[in-house]
C-alpha cells in the first residue's frame, strides 16, 4: 500500500502547482499620456460665450467676484440659477446689490467670468 501512498502524494504536488499563477513585479501601466503614447486629449480651453439677466446678490470686490441670481443661459446650457463669476473691478464698481441686470459672460470649462454688464430698469 506503501507505493499507492506515494503516487497520490506525488499527484495530488503535481495539481496544486498547476493552478497557481507566476508571481512578477511588473505592473499593468497607468492610464496616463505616457503609457498611451502620448495621445491624450488636451483639456477644452474653447470659451463659449453668452448672455443673461438677473439680480445682483453679493458683490466680494477683495476677492473679484459677483453674485447673480440668473435666468437661463441656452447658450452656455445652463439653467436658472445663483452664482458667483470673475469680474473686473471697473464692472464691479458700476453695480450694487440688488441691481437687475443684463450681462455678458465667457465661459471656459467651468469658470465663467462676467466681460460685461449693465442695469436694467
Amino acid at each position: 500500500m506503501k507505493p499507492l501512498y506515494l503516487a497520490t502524494l506525488g499527484l495530488t504536488a503535481l495539481l496544486a502547482g498547476c493552478g497557481e499563477k507566476a508571481a512578477t513585479n511588473v505592473s499593468a501601466p497607468a492610464n496616463t499620456a505616457e503609457s498611451m503614447g502620448n495621445m491624450a486629449m488636451p483639456a477644452d480651453t474653447t470659451a463659449k460665450t453668452g448672455k443673461g439677466t438677473g439680480t445682483v446678490t453679493a458683490i466680494d470686490k477683495a476677492a473679484g467676484k459677483i453674485t447673480l441670481d440668473h435666468g437661463p443661459i441656452p447658450e452656455v446650457g445652463w439653467p436658472a440659477m445663483t452664482m458667483a463669476f470673475k469680474a473686473s473691478p471697473a464692472l464691479l464698481d458700476s453695480v450694487a446689490v440688488g441691481d437687475k441686470v443684463a450681462f455678458d459672460l465667457a465661459l471656459t470649462g467651468n469658470a465663467g467670468e462676467v466681460t460685461a454688464i449693465r442695469k436694467q430698469p
